[in-house]
C-alpha cells in the first residue's frame, strides 16, 4: 500500500515526519509526501473561521496518486453540523485529512509531567494512523485503547494507543 501525505498549508517538516513514521509503524505501508498544496479559499467559511473538511480531502486526492491520499493541515477544520474535527476520512474511501489544530491544545490528558511537544507529537501520530484506518475500511471500535476508537477530545486522544486492536487488525488482514 502507497500513502500519499499531501500538505496543505504551512505543515511542518516535523508533523510530516511524525506522520510517515506512524504510518510505516502501524500499517507497513510506504510514504510519500506530495508537494505542498496552498489552502484552498473555497473551503473557508468566514462565519466560522475554519474550513471545511471534505473539500481538503477533495484536494488531497486530486493530489496524491497513492492507494490513498492523506491531507494534512495546521488549519482549523469542521464538518457538517460540528463544532471541530481532528480529521475526517470517507469508509474505504481514497482520502482522509487531519488538522493539527485542536491537537496542541493546553489539556494535557493528565500526562502534566511529560514533555507537551511529546504529547502532540503521539496525538498526531494517532488521528494519521485513526484516519486511515477509515480508508482501509474501518469503523469506529468499542475498545478504549484502540486507536480506532472514536475520539471527540484531547483527553480521548491521549487515552488510546498508537495502534490497532487485535480485531482491528484481523479486519484488514
Amino acid at each position: 500500500m502507497l500513502v500519499d501525505i499531501v500538505p496543505i498549508g504551512d505543515v511542518p517538516a516535523r508533523v510530516k515526519r511524525i506522520a510517515s513514521a506512524a504510518l510505516r509503524s502501524v500499517y507497513d505501508c510506504d510514504v510519500r509526501i506530495a508537494d505542498q498544496q496552498a489552502m484552498p479559499e473555497s473551503a473557508f467559511d468566514g462565519s466560522r473561521g475554519q474550513y471545511r473538511a471534505e473539500e481538503l480531502i477533495e484536494l488531497a486526492s486530486e493530489v496524491g496518486s497513492g492507494d490513498t491520499n492523506l491531507a494534512i493541515t495546521t488549519e482549523d477544520l469542521y464538518y457538517r453540523r460540528r463544532n471541530y474535527v481532528f480529521g475526517l476520512a470517507y469508509l474505504s474511501g481514497n482520502g482522509s485529512v487531519v488538522s493539527t489544530a485542536r491537537l496542541q491544545t493546553s489539556s494535557d490528558g493528565g500526562f502534566s509531567d511529560r514533555d507537551p511537544q511529546e504529547i502532540f507529537d503521539e496525538r498526531v501520530g494517532k488521528e494519521i494512523v485513526h484516519e486511515i484506518g477509515h480508508t482501509l475500511g474501518l469503523e469506529h471500535c468499542d475498545n478504549g485503547r484502540c486507536v480506532m476508537n472514536f475520539s471527540p477530545t484531547v483527553r480521548d486522544v491521549d487515552r488510546k494507543e498508537q495502534a490497532l486492536c487485535g480485531s482491528c487488525q484481523r479486519a484488514i488482514g
